[in-house]
């Protein structure tokens, strides 16, 4: 399986070059006529592995001179690590747009864009128990069953963990099944973990059967999953109304703090943060994964666009942004 799993990663990577050829008669000559340089620190959210990866090969296409490093983790410990432990980062990508705006805004930040889609499965391998049985009518009933272990990440450190618990919750309504999201968030609770991505060595090794997980990353990591009815999915933008009537409790700013969050279609968003050691090549990066260019890999990957989107923060948007976003009315 895993001399699979970064096909999708190289194609990309192989047709954005080609793209940048194209746009680019002399490579060696856009190489000697860049003036971007230095460092690049990202920190993203784990789901967004594979597509950063892709973008950041791609973005040092035309950009050789510029170093970058990337840090995955939950996207709330993400936004931890710009707020507590303040370590430098010149561009946060979130799986929910929500963070930046309950963490970094106005402190540590003071805009976000909108720029990607997604929505939660129940992703599983050929090993998995019963994987030849699930349904979207019984995943729950085969969720429960004592001899079936399933994982899901943390809702204090990552949206997917919060999502998790929002479709739970949504189902329990879904299939008039009273009870249901205290009997599932009860079991299993030994395989959560920070982040999504964490989970997926669990389940390869065959240590769990199924994983609370986006599409996306089963997409990227060739993995079988179940799609869900789009009233629990969470991927609906029609359907916020329905989904808003659920909420989670999670970790808010200060230590011991907690927040309400409340469902919503799940939408990632990104921002640069104040004290961005290298703005410049943040502000080219952004633009580049905003692009075009960026929109191939991103929807190559399961990542689908959203640009542009309406934002709340408009006006502090850096004017070559401006046009990846909407004045929210």
């Amino acid at each position: 399986m895993r001399a699979f799993k970064n096909i999708g990663c190289f194609f990309t990577i192989f047709i954005v070059a080609a793209l940048l050829s194209c746009n680019n008669p002399s490579v060696d000559h856009a190489q000697t006529t860049d003036t971007l340089a230095g460092q690049l620190v990202i920190f993203h959210a784990g789901s967004l592995s594979v597509p950063v990866k892709a973008l950041c090969d791609s973005f040092r296409v035309l950009h050789p001179s510029v170093e970058i490093f990337t840090e995955s983790a939950g996207s709330k410990d993400c936004a931890r690590k710009i707020t507590d432990l303040h370590k430098p980062c010149d561009v946060m990508l979130s799986a929910d747009f929500a963070v930046i705006d309950q963490l970094l805004i106005p402190e540590f930040a003071k805009w976000n864009i909108k720029f990607a889609a997604n929505e939660m499965c129940i992703v599983y391998t050929d090993k998995s128990r019963y994987a030849g049985q699930i349904t979207k009518d019984n995943w729950f009933e085969l969720l429960l069953k004592k001899d079936v272990a399933f994982a899901r990440s943390n809702p204090d450190s990552d949206p997917c963990g919060v999502r998790a618990v929002m479709t739970t919750k949504l189902a329990e309504t879904y299939y008039k099944k009273p009870g249901l999201t205290e009997q599932i968030l009860a079991k299993d609770q030994q395989y959560i973990r920070p982040k999504e991505t964490d989970l997926l060595a669990l389940l390869e090794s065959n240590a769990i059967d199924y994983i609370f997980l986006y599409r996306s990353v089963a997409m990227q990591h060739q993995l079988k999953y179940l799609l869900l009815p789009d009233e629990i999915n969470l991927k609906n933008a029609q359907l916020d109304s329905l989904y808003g009537m659920v909420t989670v409790q999670t970790l808010g700013k200060k230590p011991g703090e907690r927040i309400t969050e409340t469902g919503a279609s799940m939408i990632y968003g990104l921002t640069i943060p104040e004290q961005a050691p290298n703005r410049t090549v943040a502000l080219a990066f952004v633009d580049f994964l905003l692009g075009e260019k960026g929109k191939i890999i991103l929807e190559t990957n399961g990542q689908p666009s959203v640009v542009p989107s309406a934002t709340s923060t408009w006006n502090a948007v850096p004017e070559s942004l401006k046009k990846y976003a909407l004045e929210q009315k």
